[in-house]
């Protein structure tokens, strides 16, 4: 996936995507760059066509943006936005698609978005809480 400069009609993409609000659209546009940076590193340098990160890899990414942006609360905020699974990733990431204000390459699916991990697994308070005192 990546993103593209468009001026999108909102109202029609999130009729479209289902219960998710607009914070969590801009969430994964935000955590898409994110990603794209973890894996490619200068984006800068890169071409436009390989910038391109898989469904999984933007799902890790975004659980890390999550993290990074929200800390312990990344679980809540999420939940509060509707988005429980990886696969509500995947529909947000169509739905943008569709709208024209993300691409994908043949080989894109939103079977790449599914089960890419388990929220209560990968927001564990206790393992958040160890990660954090790792950071400091």
């Amino acid at each position: 996936m990546t993103t593209t400069q468009q001026q999108p009609e909102w109202r029609e993409i999130l009729r479209a995507a289902g219960p998710y609000p607009i914070e969590a659209f801009d969430f994964v546009r935000e955590g898409l760059n994110y990603t794209a940076e973890h894996v490619h590193g200068d984006m800068d340098t890169l071409p436009e066509t390989r910038r391109h990160v898989s469904g999984q890899q933007l799902c890790l990414g975004l659980r890390d943006f999550a993290i990074v942006r929200y800390g312990l609360l990344a679980p809540v905020v999420l939940e509060h936005w509707n988005v429980q699974r990886t696969e509500d990733f995947g529909r947000i990431v169509f739905a943008m698609i569709d709208a024209g204000l993300m691409t994908d390459t043949a080989e894109d699916s939103l079977e790449d978005f599914r089960a890419v991990f388990d929220f209560d697994e990968a927001f564990a308070h206790g393992d958040l809480l160890a990660d954090f005192g790792s950071r400091t």
